[in-house]
């Protein structure tokens, strides 16, 4: 550890990204990214912007963005928060509302950023173990928190907690924050949203990076009571006043104006997402029920890095994750449907040479 550090860096974990392989032809199925293009309006968007604008700062407050994403969700404007990418919208998230003397909770099986932001802004946590099928029980929640937070689909799991149920959550947990991170909700789930205006509380979290391909651009919202998105923008504007530029601007108003490309390319993965269940278990694999751009899968008969590895050797990244209760299973993307071929023949390929 370097004499220089603060006391406290030696004592983070860091959050450890999907691998963005450097190799040419692989068939990458790690990291949730959309098999889709951006909406080309989003492009001819980022192209509109270059100029001789760029030498200017962008607006500080985002506010076209804000009305357009306000517009869509019938919501004002004081009702949204932007950021650079969803990350950056959890981390103020723990940071302003999250930070109290009861530990906050969420699963144990979750989006494995959550521990790290609570020891960078050192939050107390309780994980909440889910059940033996892998989903969130509501009566676990029930005791005193700081705040609750949980990804909906869940991550890695691709669960889907019914909205009737975080209404239910809602009605009972009362003096604490609840967030509900919805980075996958587009690809099955009904977003939560709907649900602000009747619970002061709440907070939903959503990315442009999956569902509207836009993962390049870092560009993410949280929706919420106006004084939730108050003590949001003051921790933002004590951190960096412009965490959105003017490509990633453009880029995302065009990409709500878009809605038949977005319903298009959502449905598009939604079905690719079915036929690839359909194919996993035809192989004697165990498919979670799966409301994201990915499925979370394990066979009974071989071992879960084992598998990875293997698919690796015949060019197809997929993610495992070395953790508790789920280190025989691998999270795989949603590619396009050559991708997903390519994926199941390489799969058959290694349980044939095992058989």
């Amino acid at each position: 550890m370097s004499r220089y550090w603060s006391a406290i860096v030696g004592q983070l974990t860091p959050y450890v990204p999907g691998e963005q392989p450097k190799l040419d032809n692989l068939v990458k199925l790690n990291t949730n990214e959309n098999p889709y293009p951006p909406s080309p309006a989003v492009l001819e968007a980022i192209r509109t912007e270059l100029g001789d604008n760029l030498r200017r700062y962008p607006d500080p407050n985002a506010d076209h963005l804000k009305q357009t994403i306000a517009e869509y969700h019938r919501l004002s404007p004081r009702h949204i928060f932007v950021g650079n990418g969803s990350d950056e919208i959890l981390a103020h998230t723990f940071r302003a509302l999250l930070k109290h003397d009861q530990p906050i909770l969420f699963p144990d099986i979750s989006y494995s950023f959550y521990p790290v932001y609570c020891g960078l802004y050192e939050v107390a946590y309780r994980t909440v173990p889910l059940d033996g099928t892998f989903s969130i029980r509501l009566e676990d929640y029930t005791q005193a928190n700081g705040g609750i937070i949980f990804p909906n689909p869940n991550a890695p799991t691709g669960r889907l907690l019914p909205l009737e149920d975080i209404a239910t959550l809602l009605e009972k947990n009362t003096q604490s924050v609840v967030v509900v991170d919805e980075a996958y909700v587009d690809f099955g789930g009904e977003s939560a949203i709907g649900l602000i205006e009747r619970y002061p509380n709440l907070l939903v979290v959503q990315t442009l990076s999956k569902s509207r391909s836009l993962a390049g651009l870092r560009v993410g919202f949280a929706a919420g009571h106006p004084d939730l998105i108050e003590a949001l923008e003051r921790v933002k504007n004590s951190f960096n006043s412009y965490p959105l530029d003017r490509l990633a601007l453009a880029g995302a108003v065009a990409a709500f104006g878009d809605q038949a490309y977005f319903e298009q390319t959502c449905r598009q993965v939604i079905d690719s997402r079915e036929r690839m269940t359909e194919a996993l278990t035809a192989r004697g694999f165990e498919v979670l029920p799966s409301a994201a751009n990915f499925v979370f899968t394990r066979h009974p008969d071989h071992e879960g890095a084992s598998l990875a590895a293997a698919l690796r050797a015949h060019s197809v990244v997929v993610r495992h994750f070395q953790l508790p209760r789920i280190d025989q299973f691998l999270r795989i993307t949603v590619g396009t449907d050559d991708e997903c071929t390519a994926l199941i023949s390489a799969l058959d390929a290694i349980l044939e040479t095992a058989s």
